[in-house]
Formats: C-alpha cells, sequence, structure tokens
C-alpha cells in the first residue's frame, strides 16, 4: 500500500473519491524519483519531505507540487470543518497557499469564510500560467489577494494542463499552413478542394454516429457549415444553439431546444442494459452552458485549437440540446477556428473524415471521450436503474433512474480537457497535412488526366470524370458498366490507351 501524501492523502483522510484522476501524485518511497505513465506522473519522495499530517500540510503541499484539481477541491471543501480554513488563513493571512486555499473555497462553494480579508502583500495567481491554460484577461480578488486567471467560471471551469503536445498544439499555425498548400497546389485546386471537403465533413460527421446514407441530412449538414462558420456574434447562447440545431435537424425533428428529460448514451434492448454515459441534470444545462460561453470569452485570444478541443467536448459532454449534440459539437471546431482566424474563409477543416478514415482513428475519437465518461460511470455504477417510465418536462418519455445527479456535478463543472485538446491538436494536424493534401493531389491530378484522357477519346468533362472515376475503382480496368455507358471504350487499343494514361497520372500521386 502506498504512503501517500498531498491530494492521495487528503482522499483517504477524508473519505474523497473524485471522478478524475490526478495528474500528479505523490508518495514518500526511499528515494526521490518520478515516473510517467500515459501522460500522469508518479511522485515518490524520501521521508524528510513528508508533511504534517493535517489538512493545511497536506493541501499546501499539493498547491505547491501537485497543481490544481477542481473536481477534488470542490468535494473536500463540502467536507471538512471549515473552522480549520478560517483557522488556518488567520494564522497565515499573507501565505500564498493559505490565501489560494482560502479564494477556491469561496470560489467553488459559493459560501464566505468568517475572515475579514487579506490587507498586505502581493497578488499571486489562482493557476501558475506556465502550466496552466488561463484567462487572458486576469481580474483581481482584493479580499484575498488572488488574481482569478481561471479560464472559466464556478459554474464551469475546465483545465487544461500545458503538457509539451499541448504546448504545440498552440503553436500549430493552421493558416500557414493552408497558405502551404495554396503554394503547392494552387489557389483554383484548393478553392475547389473546399466544396467537396464541406460535404465530406458533413458525410463522416454522420458517419460517427452511423448515418452517413441520410443524404438530405449530409447536404443539410454542409450547407450549415458553410452558411454559418464565425458568422454568429454569439454561437453558444441558447437562441443561436436552437436556430443552429433547427437548420442541421430540418423541419421534420421530433423534438427542438434546450432539452428537459434525461440523455444517457448506451444500449438497451431486450438482453443488454448498458449505459457508457450520463449526461447533466436537465435542470443544470443552463448553468453549464452559461459557464462554457464565459470559458470562451474569458480564453478570447488564446490558442485557437485550445479553445476548440474544449467548446467541442465540453458541449459533448453537456449534452445541452434535445437532438443533435454531436453534429453541433462537431460544427463548433470549425466555428472556433474560423471564429478565431485560425482558418480563413471559405475552409471547412474536414476533421470528422479523419476521425474516421480508419477504424484506429475511430477508436481513438472514442476512447478520448471515454476518458471522462469511463471514470464517470466506474464511480456511479450503483446508482442508475431502468424503473417505470416516466414522462419529462418536455414530452420525452424516459425510464432512467440516475440517484447520483448532485454528487457528480463538480465532474461535470470541473473537467480536465488534456487530453481532449491533445487529440484534437493531432486530428487537426493530420487532416491539414494529409487529408486536405490528398484531397488536393487528387484534384490537381483529375485535371492533369482530364486533358490526357480528352486527348485520346472526346467528350465533355462529366463523362471523362465518371471514366476516370471507374477506372480507378475498377483497379485500373474497363468495368462492363462503363462499357455499356460509353460504346467508344469497345475498340480495345483505345480502351487500354485511356487506361494508361490514366495510371500514369494517378501514379504520381
Amino acid at each position: 500500500m502506498a504512503d501517500w501524501i498531498g491530494y492521495q492523502w487528503l482522499v483517504e483522510h477524508y473519505g474523497i473519491s473524485p471522478v478524475q484522476a490526478f495528474r500528479t501524485d505523490s508518495a514518500i518511497a526511499k528515494s526521490r524519483a518520478t515516473t510517467r505513465e500515459d501522460g500522469y506522473v508518479h511522485e515518490y519522495y524520501p521521508p524528510v519531505a513528508r508533511p504534517a499530517d493535517t489538512l493545511i500540510g497536506h493541501l499546501t503541499f499539493a498547491f505547491k507540487h501537485e497543481g490544481v484539481q477542481l473536481e477534488f477541491l470542490a468535494r473536500l471543501f463540502n467536507v471538512v470543518p471549515v473552522t480549520d480554513l478560517e483557522a488556518w488563513v488567520a494564522a497565515e493571512p499573507t501565505g500564498q497557499y493559505a490565501r489560494r486555499a482560502g479564494f477556491f473555497y469561496e470560489y467553488l462553494t459559493g459560501r464566505q469564510l468568517a475572515f475579514p480579508g487579506v490587507t498586505a502583500g502581493n497578488y499571486v495567481t489562482a493557476l501558475d500560467e506556465s502550466i496552466y491554460l488561463t484567462a487572458s484577461q486576469p481580474t483581481n480578488v482584493p479580499r484575498w489577494r488572488v488574481r482569478d486567471n481561471l479560464p472559466g467560471t464556478p459554474d464551469y471551469c475546465p483545465l487544461v494542463m500545458r503538457t509539451a503536445r499541448v504546448q504545440q498544439a498552440e503553436q500549430y499555425d493552421c493558416a500557414q499552413h493552408l497558405v502551404d498548400l495554396e503554394v503547392e497546389f494552387g489557389a483554383d485546386v484548393l478553392q475547389r478542394s473546399v466544396v467537396w471537403l464541406t460535404i465530406k465533413e458533413s458525410r463522416a460527421s454522420f458517419a460517427i454516429e452511423h448515418e452517413e446514407q441520410h443524404v438530405d441530412r449530409v447536404r443539410r449538414f454542409a450547407a450549415v457549415m458553410e452558411q454559418r462558420c464565425g458568422r454568429h456574434d454569439e454561437p453558444l447562447s441558447e437562441d443561436a444553439l436552437g436556430e443552429l440545431q433547427s437548420q442541421i435537424l430540418g423541419p421534420r425533428a421530433t423534438r427542438y431546444g434546450v432539452r428537459r428529460s434525461p440523455v444517457f448514451v448506451g444500449e438497451v434492448d431486450g438482453f443488454t442494459e448498458m449505459v457508457h454515459y450520463i449526461a447533466p441534470h436537465w435542470r443544470d444545462t443552463s448553468a453549464l452552458l452559461s459557464g462554457l460561453r464565459d470559458f470562451a470569452a474569458r480564453t478570447t485570444g488564446a490558442a485557437a485549437l485550445v479553445r476548440a478541443a474544449v467548446l467541442s467536448f465540453g458541449f459533448v459532454y453537456i449534452h445541452p440540446m434535445s437532438d443533435g449534440n454531436g453534429r453541433i459539437s462537431r460544427f463548433l471546431i470549425n466555428d472556433v477556428l474560423r471564429r478565431d482566424k485560425a482558418i480563413p474563409a471559405p475552409f471547412i477543416l474536414p476533421v470528422s473524415a479523419t476521425i474516421t478514415s480508419t477504424v484506429v482513428s475511430r477508436r481513438g475519437y472514442d476512447q478520448v471521450l471515454e476518458l471522462f465518461s469511463r471514470s464517470l460511470m466506474r464511480k456511479y455504477a450503483e446508482a442508475w436503474r431502468f424503473g417505470a417510465e416516466q414522462v419529462a418536462e418536455d414530452g420525452v418519455h424516459f425510464n432512467l433512474q440516475f440517484d447520483a445527479y448532485r454528487d457528480a456535478l463538480p465532474a461535470w463543472r470541473f473537467p480536465d480537457m488534456t487530453d481532449h485538446v491533445e487529440y484534437l491538436a493531432q486530428v487537426v494536424q493530420l487532416t491539414i497535412e494529409q487529408e486536405m493534401r490528398k484531397e488536393a493531389g487528387y484534384l490537381r491530378s483529375l485535371r492533369a488526366a482530364r486533358e490526357r484522357v480528352k486527348q485520346v477519346i472526346e467528350g465533355p468533362d462529366v463523362d471523362i470524370d465518371r471514366i476516370i472515376r471507374s477506372v480507378r475503382d475498377n483497379g485500373g480496368k474497363v468495368s462492363n458498366k462503363l462499357l455499356n455507358e460509353f460504346p467508344a471504350l469497345a475498340d480495345e487499343s483505345l480502351a487500354a490507351e485511356t487506361v494508361a494514361v490514366i495510371k500514369e497520372v494517378f501514379a504520381q500521386l
């Protein structure tokens, strides 16, 4: 059994069980050592480093060496005797860790300590800016002489650690990489690829939800992507989301607007009852959504890729709408990138196409969602069940009973989004440097092949393109279907020359 110190000591001492794992944990060992595993750090300290076995001792150690974990602190401050905190800040009114403890207590609980306030000393930041994503415009809290640079508000405050991969995401210049593609392939080819990529993004977004065969829905979502990305002043307002949802779903949906009923992700049939994720209580969604808007406002000017990841995944975890949450969350990626001028109009990054490009890539998307959902459902495995059918405020019939909405709220309010940022940054990089490059290369080769084939066989562009695609799709052969459609290809020498030209051009891709 590990001899824990810091946050883990507080977990055991106060009987707290957070949903999310600590990014850093610490234990006493024979000598100093550090091990790293999948983005998590395990620190080992010699016995001389052991803090006093008190709230003050271990919380000071945690602030100093293990960072900030808002979900845990919210739970801790609801069980520790408030007099212990008041005694601490009274004894060390200018101590930076006591001040942070007092600030976080009031920030997370909405309650005020019996303390007159700090009258002297320099301001300290709530978060270390070298370690975390922080607000672009911090606000001073004179009572604690703490600079509130948290990226959100008490309603919703996701944290992102500035790991090496997150810092790479912060530095990744989407616009410059698009310029590089334009230089390589030409503005005309790249612009032509935009039309197809918008459709491709729409189809792939539906593929994530296994609905890619619905042609009308695909076209409708593509039109929404083209018309709305980066254009609404308040994209996360309930009115704007309602309009967006209505345009995405079309006129024949059964439900519109913000949900007022339970929602879960899982499989329920006559043989299986499996719940993978339960979204927050519908009466909490407005506050969470308001907090998400506040995050967008407080981080204005921060790296667009980081903001896009938090807003997209944050939205899907909150799941505020009656329908269309997945599509809206993926729309938000391009919306934020366009709004933050990381990508210029009319470009749409087909990130969903990258996600669905392979089984491994699709599994990667599921895995990043499960980083939060699996931990949540593991903690509350005994808190849900299916019971008698009820009718919700919005008329939805449901039979899911979940007893832990209130207890789970700190996890929903304060998610760790570090891995989500790292994931989306990788997807965007692959999208621009591989998917878009491949599409532009294909269009350039198609144009070249069209001109070469026209030297062999006459026909309008649409017919020549049809021949080219068919030959490529049929492994470099002329199919019987193509022969029936274009009898001229029955001439074996003409057909052979046509195939040879197509192969030669596309061999350079």
